[in-house]
């Protein structure tokens, strides 16, 4: 069963896709207290982006996020707790509650996701084989690598969900990524983002795992 209610942790560009996991450091006391109440009742927070960075205390918010459950937990000797969110489904934000809680809550509607509870649909081959060969030429173009025979032995539905999360994306194009309505358009918008981004020039070396 899907909350009525939901705690939001809003991080700009941090987004958790449907079965992806996001592990997470808390260190902030509001959220200190999300979690501690997360875990006192059905696991699940919501993650979801700010429109804009700024130092506002209470930034507007993307109308879509998605559900997370606590899936590992772990409290430090300095005061921080070290989780994972494992992704359950996306939600559009119905409307934010006014609060008496540190951290803000809203009312989420499941209901233009409900296909996230099921199997996604996997990739045609051609747009899998589309998708490979424009990361390799990506991965040339931003001077980053990758272990090319997990990537062939990844299913198709953690292989889009990995590279959303890893692939230095900016928080809109993060935001297009998670309201992609199913996997075969997640990663047509993926195929279309690592495209264009590879006029943008070369990064620091980094390496995808």
């Amino acid at each position: 069963m899907l909350p009525t209610v939901l705690p939001v942790f809003p991080i700009g560009g941090a987004v958790l896709l449907p079965r992806g996991v996001m592990p997470l450091n808390i260190f902030e006391p509001r959220y200190l207290a999300m979690i501690r109440d997360a875990m006192a009742g059905d696991k699940l927070i919501g993650m979801i982006q700010p429109r804009a960075s700024t130092d506002d205390d209470k930034p507007g918010l993307f109308g879509v996020g998605c559900a997370g459950r606590i899936t590992e937990f772990r409290e430090t000797g300095d005061g921080r707790m070290v989780i994972a969110l494992t992704g359950v489904a996306r939600f559009a934000v119905a409307r934010e509650l006014d609060v008496t809680t540190p951290y803000r809550q809203v009312m989420p509607d499941f209901d233009a996701f409900a296909d996230d509870a099921g199997e996604p649909r996997p990739l045609a081959p051609a747009a899998r084989s589309a998708l490979e060969m424009t990361l390799r030429s990506y991965l040339d173009t931003q001077g980053l690598s990758a272990d090319w025979k997990a990537v062939a032995e990844a299913d198709d539905d953690s292989l889009v969900t990995t590279l959303s999360a890893v692939c230095p994306f900016d928080p809109v194009e993060r935001q297009a990524l998670l309201e992609a309505r199913d996997l075969p358009a997640r990663a047509a918008t993926l195929n279309a983002l690592m495209t264009f981004a590879q006029g943008s020039g070369g990064s620091d070396g980094r390496m995808l795992q």
